[in-house]
């Protein structure tokens, strides 16, 4: 079985880590990366992030035309751009290619777009990539099931620069059925990457469930993890916290 063969949009802070995650995995070829504008335009990605071998041809979104996704096969792509990038792979989706986004928020708009190429191709969606953060709401769910009087507090930490609340913080409100104005507490300090706890508050005693993001690479091995799971899925939408809660249903230890 050959290489698999990754296209990525966006190469901001995190979307060079991601692409230095599957430059480092042999399972992966990088075969381009989309980024705004022409900066390092048809340099490679591989160069950029210190490697001594070409792969992740850089490209603009002026270079997308109808023939890109046709001469530049791939076997999924991985959004890391912004919310606007989910309006330049139309083609990709209409040829079937599976698509991965992590994109923190859109627009009720461009969620439409989304499940709009999920009747061509396996489309997963996920704010927050991480392994780690989807386990966390997966088993925030079951213990507001099991204590469902609990008074519940979701906090979430970011670096100073971060200006709006995470979008992680309020699918985890979501998730939980919880009122983002009353229960979320928003944390700036220093350089966190990224941080996010839930507390659960019984009497006499509390729960907290939480998850920190040591490096953006969490990002990488998260879209990897993702990527292996949809290559080999039908059409339709998928998250992360779908994948996890079934782990979770198919590995449920007997006493």
């Amino acid at each position: 079985m050959g290489k698999i063969r990754i296209g990525i949009f966006g190469f901001g802070k995190t979307g060079k880590v991601v692409a230095n995650e599957f430059l480092n995995d042999s399972l992966f070829t990088l075969a381009w990366v989309v980024r705004k504008g022409d900066t390092d335009h048809q340099k490679y990605a591989s160069r950029l992030l210190g490697h001594e071998f070409d792969a992740g041809e850089i490209f603009s979104i002026d270079d997308l035309n109808d023939d890109f996704f046709v001469e530049r096969p791939v076997e999924a792509l991985v959004d890391f751009s912004d919310s606007t990038g989910i309006y330049l792979y139309e083609k990709a989706a209409q040829a079937g290619i599976p698509i991965i986004s992590a994109i923190s928020k859109y627009e009720q708009a461009e969620l439409d777009l989304m499940r709009s190429y999920a009747e061509f191709t396996s489309v997963l969606y996920s704010p927050n990539i991480t392994l780690g953060i989807n386990v966390l709401m997966v088993a925030a769910q079951i213990l507001q099931k099991i204590a469902p009087h609990a008074d519940i507090e979701i906090v979430e930490e970011h670096f100073k620069g971060k200006k709006e609340v995470s979008g992680t913080a309020q699918r985890i409100a979501s998730v939980l059925s919880l009122n983002v104005e009353e229960h979320l507490n928003s944390i700036r300090v220093g350089g966190i990457v990224g941080r996010h706890e839930i507390i659960f508050g019984m009497p006499n005693q509390t729960i907290r469930l939480s998850h920190e993001s040591i490096s953006r690479a969490a990002f990488g091995q998260g879209s990897i993890f993702a990527v292996k799971f949809l290559i080999d899925q039908p059409p339709g939408m998928y998250t992360m916290e779908t994948i996890i809660a079934e782990m979770f249903r198919q590995n449920i230890p007997v006493y």
